[in-house]
């Protein structure tokens, strides 16, 4: 199977390089690798789309690539819009015109985090971003589905694979970024703060790039047939507050500092995150879903550690 990696350099992007090359039915040149300048989704059309697809010969695309700055969407939500957004439906466009199958790599924030019965959102909930981060990726996914469905009689299928609180390398990282505020906060003699009423699933990148493989390796990934769509729920079992998270983070790093739980309506930012954003897992073909944040995010250790030791 050709498969093609968009964002081939972004986090989950690079995890599903690795994982994919030492997946045997990707064949001996492994997974085709689609980063800037080839691919940008600041230009990225039809045409320059197709180009790609002619050359590379891909069965299947995974749209990685995205605009995860969600302050910076909230801040420019045209940018976030044409990244995407329409970048998406230019690409499912050229891959519908070419019977290529599509998986696109979505998000939690679809929808609005209002939801109070301790429920993860399922795959077929309505929909109601409340950022512009939530609202690029939600038309995405529309977007997506109209290129496929205008196709008539086209071969080509989407899949949709929503995941959440994303974390591993290369850093930069929700862990990262804790970790080097608790060492300005322990240096200054002060309390760390961390919003404690958001609650979410962390979720290890390498572990959704592996389950991405077992779907693809069965062929699992749109159970549909041609034309339509299949939604996937790809997270780490389980769910924690951001401030416990931290906690979490503190002790794997031996890192001594106290941690206050905040609303968030105490730290002030551009975008307004779901205050709810876990999402209800999908099973894979083994009948199993991914283990737990916690066994996940103890693999995602080590790197963290040397990487502060490093900094």
């Amino acid at each position: 199977m050709r498969v093609a990696v968009t964002g081939a350099h972004g986090r989950l992007g690079s995890a599903l390089v690795e994982a994919l090359g030492a997946s045997p039915f990707t064949g001996a040149t492994g997974p085709i690798a689609w980063s800037r300048p080839e691919l940008d989704l600041d230009t990225l059309d039809v045409a320059s789309a197709t180009a790609l697809i002619d050359r590379d010969r891909p069965e299947v695309v995974i749209h990685a690539a995205a605009w995860t700055d969600v302050d910076g969407c909230a801040r420019d939500p045209q940018l976030a819009r044409r990244r995407n957004a329409t970048a998406t439906g230019e690409l499912a466009a050229a891959c519908a015109g070419r019977e290529v199958d599509l998986i696109l790599i979505s998000t939690n924030e679809v929808f609005d985090g209002r939801r109070a019965d301790g429920t993860g959102y399922a795959p077929d909930d309505a929909q109601n971003p409340i950022n512009a981060y939530g609202s690029s990726k939600a038309e995405a996914e529309r977007l997506a589905r109209d290129a496929i469905e205008r196709h008539a009689g086209t071969t080509s299928r989407l899949a949709v694979v929503r995941t959440a609180w994303l974390h591993g390398p290369p850093g930069g990282d929700f862990p990262a970024k804790i970790a080097a505020a608790a060492i300005r906060a322990r240096d200054a003699g002060e309390p760390l703060r961390v919003v404690g009423d958001e609650i979410g699933s962390p979720t290890y990148a390498p572990d959704v790039a592996e389950a991405l493989c077992e779907l693809l390796a069965e062929d699992a990934y749109c159970r549909a047939g041609p034309g339509r769509v299949t939604v996937h729920h790809l997270v780490n079992e389980g769910r924690v507050s951001r401030a416990d998270w931290a906690r979490e983070v503190l002790s794997a790093t031996a890192i001594e500092v106290a941690v206050i739980d905040i609303p968030a309506a105490d730290w002030p930012r551009a975008s307004t995150p779901p205050r709810w954003a876990v999402l209800e897992p999908t099973g894979l073909p083994s009948g199993e879903r991914l283990r737990s944040w916690q066994a996940a995010f103890a693999d995602a250790v080590p790197a963290l550690r040397r990487a502060l030791r490093e900094g």
